[in-house]
């Protein structure tokens, strides 16, 4: 019993050992959109070249954020390395959702903070416009990351392979309905998930603003 139960603690150790390099990097590549999201959008810039550079990286790295979706096809392998229900009920599937909802979180924020930019410029009207763009561009980004292999600085690396192979790829039938469901799912998981961190958001706006209010008050008195 004993031997056993050190076996498999060395299996989930070995398990996390692997998973905490790609973990780590992709969750990286995740926060890129976001942190340039708070440049791009939540600070007053005016749109000079380094600014609209920005937002092309801005746009390159976004599919990295929900791309870690994918990445439930490694649990597979790792049920099969771990086999014990409980060490995969407490530790790995927890860790995989974890990872996978702040890969989503990042892409929601950034898609709200690039719509508070949107609306601060007079342009709300425009918002679910530019959210459809953006999640039919990503669900293409993740097809080209997840099966073609490309990265986000291929655009700068090998632009011409990623136009050539990446534009013919998406030509073929099995493509397009992948991407169409990728698509499907990024569109409803971002609007869940934008409904929720605004319900979060809205009640603490709330309450800063009367802990404001009732501070004036009191240096006014």
């Amino acid at each position: 019993m004993k031997e056993e139960l050190i076996e498999l603690i060395a299996r989930v150790l070995h398990v996390l050992s692997i998973n905490k390099s790609w973990m780590t990097w992709n969750l990286f590549l995740a926060f890129i959109p976001l942190a340039l999201s708070v440049w791009l959008f939540r600070t007053r810039r005016s749109w000079s070249w380094v600014w609209w550079l920005g937002f092309l990286v801005f746009y390159a790295f976004l599919p990295n954020a929900p791309y870690l979706l994918t990445d439930i096809i490694h649990l597979i392998d790792d049920i099969r390395t771990i086999q014990s229900v409980w060490m995969i009920t407490l530790i790995l599937i927890p860790l995989y959702i974890l990872v996978i909802l702040a890969g989503l979180e990042a892409y929601v924020i950034s898609l709200i903070n690039l719509g508070y930019y949107l609306h601060r410029i007079g342009k709300s009207q425009w918002i679910l416009g530019v959210e459809l763009i953006t999640h039919a561009l990503c669900a293409i980004g993740i097809y080209w990351g997840r099966f073609l292999r490309f990265n986000s600085w291929d655009f700068i690396t090998q632009p011409d392979a990623l136009l050539t192979k990446g534009v013919e790829e998406l030509l073929g039938k099995q493509p397009v309905i992948i991407i169409g469901i990728t698509f499907v799912v990024l569109m409803a998981l971002h609007w869940i998930m934008k409904r929720v961190t605004l319900g979060f958001v809205k009640p603490l706006n709330k309450g800063m603003e009367i802990k404001s209010q009732k501070t004036n008050t009191r240096n006014v008195g």
